[in-house]
């Protein structure tokens, strides 16, 4: 007889939830399904149902499931999903898929790159990645993720599975999981994600009487009339309403033949072959008391059926299910002993006696058909006898080659029922450790605390640190520092000073990184409380690197200079000592102190922590390097080299988070350097992206940066609308808060002409930075301010001298707008050369920042229109051109208003001014007067033009002259030739 039923009883509403589902990807419309309930309920089924339904559709599927043994092996059902794909297709070669390959490498094997640099991407950076994989992989119709027994799965994975839940519903993508409904992480997951509204979750009720019996008719080929009534309430009774069970039960009832068919074929000796011909000896009848000689639960069923079965085979079968649901074949040849011949005879009998399956997941390993089989088939036997067979397996496993996460889980399974906790506890730990090493800090911490809890006092403490540090590393500081004050400090069982210290100078760096100042100082303390004598160089080094970042507070600027010194002696004592990463942090927070002392000494340090990092072949630390050397150039020099440099590190590096954290500089480089376009295509890509990752700092700069884009642009309409999400994202009050008021807010009022608001934007903005650390130097306090205030009469050379001595102003953006203000000041003693001279300076490069450039020109122009000096006329027509062609009425406006003061001709803008080269325009030459120079290329006389233009001969003369004057050309032959040379290179 059929074990199961061909036909999927009861469910025809999941059934219909799926097959929508599948039938929406062809509309680009994503869902995430979670079906919950009990083992054996039918969750599996119809995953199956919606698997075969979308090969049906030529829908590509991919398909893993959690393990009950591999908890602590991150990403094993992802990548599970992703081998069962790939092991008939390629991975995708798609260009958009490149800066995520390194990433997707964690679960894709033929991505991986042993040449690569060794880094451990984050778990939202793999989400993210997988996302995109799956929006390539199901572009032409959709895909199915189906992620099976995600009760089991490790921390990692469900964090990937929530990310994708929640950002999936625009994509061609089916999300379904399997869910036990007993509480945990993926439980709490599926309920949470509905109450969000991007999940719907199904819970799997049990089945009526009149679906049992319908199952039952499915599974003996007959009619669901011929099933009998008895069978049908005792398998409702037995079941309560879950398939799998009814399913076992009836098993049972025909194979102790108290349920049978009557048949005349004297061949018929097996159920299948009776089944066969059921209807025609007239059906299914009760041959015995069901009630009392037949087995009362699946328990006593499966102990009725392992009797049955040959000693070597029965203890096999327990052996086997002693390891766990899945047999894989490697561990059972360990444990075992025995050769392959007879293994695979055993693995075969095990199959025929429908206690194993081949395991979907692994093609060479089996499964025992059900959880519930396991349990089954332990259930009958002694206490002593199982934990010896658990010790028997662990001892045999843990000799089987070099520790593994899984197989240290695998084992300390073993020891728990064995009744060996410290021992469990151990391998627990071992596996934490193993398991935070592949960057998985997440399941680390839930096999640490699971070892924590068993582990005796002699280990406890050593468990606990490494929990602290799982602790940290996953983000979770509150915790712990907690659990690190909990370590003993007198006794047997406390830990080495050396360790105690390395603890909490880790606790100490990770608060400095989450800018937690006041938890870095607790932990600095109690490092040094740890100290004997001063402690050792390295331990003394690593401290002072930390407490050096202390002094960048605001109220600390005393503590400067002998935090240099200290930072200073660290990175020296670091180099010698041959700790590498210690020098990198030694030089990066030297970069920092120095920049009171110019850039040349920032960057001085910041080459020395590169050299450190690419000698020592730490890839993440150069990266951090060249980073800050990449902003330090564009806003020295306006140039981007090094932050290309930067992204390429990066991209090799194969960090999305990294990466989108240097798009954002080159999107902001992009805004000041006059390419829109460019930012607007980065933006575009990467700010939703990051705000999916929770990248947030970045997210936070991209949207500034979209703001500013707004602001250089006069559009304070969308200046605003981006500023209240930046503002929603965290940014009020954030360390952008200067560059908000003024590199953005402060221009976009420049850009409307409305100086009053500009300078309160400026002033707000210094106060704030009066209050914190100055972090930005382009907010305007170096450069754009002084200039307004030079202009306004409220400053003079004393305070000009005052920020040309600082730091802030090597910068390019800052430097024009002082050598402006010098100009001005300049004018107004008289020295008209001199400052001439300044203007041509800041005109010698036009095209770095363009917007500021042009803007600047505006400014100055006006001073020097006041008092007599420079052109001004030629600086406003410039201005005058660029802020028209960028759509900015207001200045471009206040241009011709300038003009027009100064005497000048204004030309009005007609249609065709576009086709006038840049040169001519800036000169002011009119449409009309440009069409007159191009006929100028045959030499005709002015009857000639006058015909060709329909306009009177006086008027060409008029035009003519106006040309001359307005070219600087003598006379008309010249013209003559200007027009042949346009015409030549036009």
């Amino acid at each position: 007889m059929r074990i199961t039923s061909p036909v999927t009883i009861g469910r025809q509403e999941e059934i219909s939830l799926l097959e929508r589902s599948l039938t929406q990807l062809r509309e680009s419309t994503g869902r995430t399904v979670f079906l919950v309930g009990e083992p054996g309920i039918g969750k599996s089924r119809l995953v199956d149902h919606c698997v075969q339904q979308a090969a049906d559709r030529g829908i590509p599927v991919l398909r893993g499931r959690g393990s009950i043994t591999g908890g602590g092996t991150p990403f094993r059902p992802l990548l599970e999903a992703l081998s069962s794909h790939f092991r008939t297709t390629a991975p995708p070669a798609d260009p958009e898929l490149l800066p995520y390959r390194s990433a997707l490498a964690r679960v894709v094997p033929e991505w991986r790159n042993a040449a690569a640099p060794g880094r451990t991407e984050s778990v939202v950076e793999l989400a993210e990645a997988l996302l995109r994989l799956l929006a390539v992989i199901g572009r032409d119709g959709g895909c199915v993720l189906a992620l099976e027994d995600l009760h089991w799965a490790d921390s990692e994975s469900v964090a990937v599975t929530e990310y994708l839940a929640d950002n999936l519903g625009r994509l061609p993508v089916l999300l379904l999981a399997t869910v036990r409904p007993d509480p945990g992480t993926a439980l709490n997951l599926a309920r949470s994600t509905e109450r969000r509204r991007v999940a719907t979750v199904a819970t799997l009720r049990p089945l009526t009487a009149p679906e049992i019996r319908a199952l039952v008719a499915g599974c003996l080929d007959a009619p669901a009339a011929d099933v009998p009534d008895a069978v049908v309430e005792r398998l409702v009774a037995r079941s309560d309403g879950n398939p799998y069970l009814a399913e076992e039960l009836l098993a049972d009832l025909v194979d102790s033949k108290l349920l049978s068919t009557t048949t005349n074929d004297p061949q018929a000796t097996d159920g299948s072959q009776a089944t066969n011909r059921s209807q025609a000896a007239g059906g299914w009848h009760v041959t015995g008391d069901l009630d009392t000689t037949v087995p009362t639960t699946v328990v006593q069923s499966f102990g009725h059926r392992l009797l049955q079965v040959d000693p070597p085979l029965r203890d096999f079968l327990l052996l086997a299910a002693t390891i766990g649901p899945r047999c894989c074949v490697s561990a059972l040849r360990t444990v075992t002993g025995l050769d392959d011949p007879t293994l695979f005879s055993r693995l075969r009998a095990a199959t025929e006696a429908h206690f194993l399956v081949p395991d979907d997941s692994s093609p060479h390993d089996y499964a025992f058909r059900h959880a519930i089989t396991v349990d089954a088939v332990l259930a009958g036997i002694p206490a002593a006898q199982r934990a010896a067979l658990a010790r028997r397996a662990a001892d045999a496993l843990r000799e089987d080659g070099p520790p593994t996460p899984d197989r240290c889980q695998l084992v300390a399974d073993l020891l728990v029922t064995a009744d060996d906790r410290p021992g469990a506890a151990l391998l627990l730990a071992e596996a934490g450790r193993l398991t935070m090493a592949d960057g998985a800090s997440a399941s680390a911490v839930l096999l640490l605390e699971r070892a924590e809890s068993l582990a005796g006092p002699a280990h406890r403490a050593e468990i606990t640190e490494s929990l602290a540090h799982a602790l940290a590393e996953d983000g979770r500081l509150d915790r712990a520092f907690a659990l690190a004050g909990t370590l003993p400090t007198l006794g047997s069982t406390t830990l080495a000073a050396d360790r105690m210290v390395a603890l909490h100078t880790r606790l100490a760096w990770a608060a400095v990184v989450a800018e937690r100042s006041a938890e870095t100082v607790a932990q600095v303390a109690a490092a040094r409380a740890r100290l004997h004598n001063g402690g050792a160089p390295e331990q003394a080094a690593a401290l002072a690197v930390v407490e050096a970042h202390l002094a960048l507070l605001p109220g600390e600027e005393e503590r400067l200079p002998d935090a240099e010194r200290l930072a200073e002696e660290a990175a020296d004592m670091a180099e010698r000592a041959g700790l590498p990463v210690l020098a990198c942090q030694a030089w990066q927070v030297l970069a920092m102190l120095s920049r009171t002392h110019g850039f040349d000494v920032a960057d001085g340090c910041l080459e020395r922590m590169l050299a450190v990092a690419e000698t020592h072949g730490l890839p993440g630390w150069r990266f951090e390097a060249l980073i800050r050397l990449g902003g330090n150039a564009f806003m020295r020099t306006g140039e981007a080299r090094r932050l290309e440099q930067a992204r390429a590190a990066a991209e090799d590096l194969g960090s999305i988070v990294l990466s989108q954290r240097t798009e954002g500089f080159l999107a902001m480089h992009a805004v000041l350097s006059g390419d829109p376009a460019t930012a607007e295509e980065i933006i575009g890509r990467c700010l939703d992206a990051a705000g999916r990752m929770r990248n947030h700092a970045t997210h936070r700069y991209l949207l500034l940066t979209s703001a500013t884009l707004a602001a250089h642009q006069g559009r304070r309409r969308t200046m605003e609308h981006v500023l209240r999400a930046f503002r929603q994202a965290g940014g009020e009050g954030s360390l952008l808060t200067p560059v908000m008021l003024g590199l953005c807010r402060a221009m976009c009022a420049l850009l409307e002409e409305d100086r009053a608001t500009a300078d309160a934007e400026f002033a707000a903005a210094a106060a704030w930075e009066a209050e914190h650390p100055n972090v930005y130097f382009l907010a305007g306090r170096y450069g754009l301010r002084p200039l307004l205030a030079v202009l306004a009469g409220t400053a003079g050379w004393a305070e000009h001298a005052a920020v040309a001595a600082s730091p802030g102003a090597e910068l390019a953006w800052n430097r024009q707008f002082l050598d402006l203000a010098e100009a001005v000041l300049l004018g107004r003693e008289g020295r008209a050369a001199e400052a001439a001279e300044a203007v041509a300076r800041v005109r010698r490069d036009p095209g770095r920042f363009p917007t500021g450039h042009h803007l600047g020109l505006r400014l100055v122009a006006e001073a020097a229109l006041a008092d007599g000096w420079g052109d001004p006329v030629a600086w406003l027509r410039t201005a005058e051109e660029y802020f028209h062609a960028l759509d900015v009425p207001p200045v471009a406006g206040a241009c011709r208003a300038l003009l027009r003061q100064a005497g000048v001709n204004v030309a009005q803008r007609r249609r065709g001014r576009e086709l006038i080269p840049a040169g001519l325009r800036a000169q002011g030459v009119t449409p009309r007067e440009y069409e007159v120079l191009a006929l100028l290329v045959d030499r005709p006389g002015n009857q000639d033009l006058a015909r060709l233009l329909s306009i009177s001969p006086r008027t060409v003369e008029k035009h003519l002259a106006s040309l001359i004057q307005k070219t600087g050309r003598p006379d008309r032959a010249a013209l003559c030739r200007l027009a042949a040379d346009l015409a030549v290179h036009g």
